[in-house]
C-alpha cells in the first residue's frame, strides 16, 4: 500500500526545490491550479506552466508539454485527472526532477509504481500549497 513520503522528506524537498513545472496550470485565477501556482510563486519558487494553449500564465512562458521545457525542473506538480497521470510521469522521467507531486484527489497506483521503479520521489493525493503551509519550509 502506498504511503506518501514523511514530513521530513517533504520539508527537505520544499527547501531544496527552486523550480516547479505545473501540468494543467489554468490561466483562470479561480481555478485551484492557478491559486496553488500563484501561492508557490509568491513563496519564491519559479513556476513553469504546462498547458496546451497560451503564451503566458503568471508572467511565465507556457509550454505545451513537459518535454518542451528547456530548463531544469525540481518538482512536477500535476493537476490532471487520475487516468491521465501515467503518461505525465513517463514524460517527467526525462526531466529528472526531484519529485512528481499529484494534487488532492489524484490517485494512480500505476504511476506510483513507475516512479518508484525509477527511484523518483512521488507524492499522491496531497495539495502542494497546503503541505507548504503546514510544513513551513
Amino acid at each position: 500500500m502506498f504511503q506518501n513520503p514523511s514530513d521530513d522528506v517533504l520539508r527537505e524537498l520544499l527547501r531544496a526545490a527552486k523550480t516547479i513545472a505545473v501540468v494543467g496550470l489554468s490561466p483562470k485565477p479561480h481555478r485551484d491550479s492557478h491559486r496553488v501556482a500563484s501561492y508557490m510563486q509568491n513563496q519564491g519558487y519559479r513556476i513553469i506552466p504546462v498547458y496546451p494553449r497560451g503564451d503566458e500564465i503568471l508572467g511565465e512562458t507556457v509550454y505545451p508539454r513537459l518535454k518542451d521545457i528547456p530548463v531544469a525542473v525540481d518538482i512536477v506538480n500535476v493537476f490532471r485527472r487520475s487516468d491521465q497521470v501515467l503518461p505525465i510521469v513517463e514524460s517527467a522521467l526525462d526531466l529528472r526532477p526531484a519529485a512528481v507531486w499529484l494534487q488532492l484527489g489524484i490517485i494512480n497506483e500505476e504511476a506510483v509504481n513507475l516512479a518508484r521503479h525509477q527511484n523518483l520521489l512521488i507524492v499522491m493525493d496531497r495539495c502542494l500549497m497546503i503541505e507548504h503551509r503546514r510544513l513551513g519550509p
